[in-house]
């Protein structure tokens, strides 16, 4: 029975070991949300929500995520690419309307980076954490939204002098 027991641990050890993924590389270290972007979206926040996130620190390391004193350690983290054309059909509509160009992304695509965690209450009007769910515009820039305003935030320390 104990061998048995032992088997099923090291199986869901393993199979959780290969689904869990760690931050990126190139997102790791501090960042700093530096302006809103113009986007004609439709969202949940007004202008004193949005300017509250301006000079607000994010920090991700390769097993956790911080946003203030908000902190998520181990978390399930997803990677993709998303192409300009998914992008704008999957974001816009409904009387919002936001692409790459608008957000200063200037690549056919970019990866993106979602942070799954439990639902947070920055606000009261999302559950999000901002930083939670980016896309990697270079290497030292990133673009996310919270509640359908878009924000970029810019790296800070070493990497930042690196030439690209």
């Amino acid at each position: 029975m104990s061998r048995a027991l032992l088997v099923v641990a090291l199986c869901i050890s393993f199979i959780s070991g290969v689904a869990a993924q760690s931050v990126p590389k190139n997102l790791r270290g501090k960042w700093r949300v530096r302006r809103i972007l113009s986007a004609d979206t439709i969202s949940c926040w007004g202008d004193r929500e949005a300017k509250r996130l301006l000079g607000t620190e994010i920090e991700y390391t390769a097993d956790s995520f911080r946003w203030e004193d908000h902190l998520v350690t181990h978390p399930i983290v997803k990677v993709t690419v998303v192409k300009a054309e998914q992008f704008q059909k999957e974001y816009s509509g409904s009387g919002s309307f936001v692409d790459f160009g608008l957000l200063g992304i200037l690549a056919s695509q970019a990866t993106r980076v979602q942070i799954d965690h439990a639902p947070a209450d920055i606000t009261g009007g999302t559950v999000e954490i901002p930083g939670d769910d980016v896309f990697i515009e270079n290497r030292n820039t990133i673009v996310f939204s919270v509640c359908n305003v878009y924000f970029e935030a810019k790296r800070e320390g070493p990497q930042k002098s690196r030439s690209k």
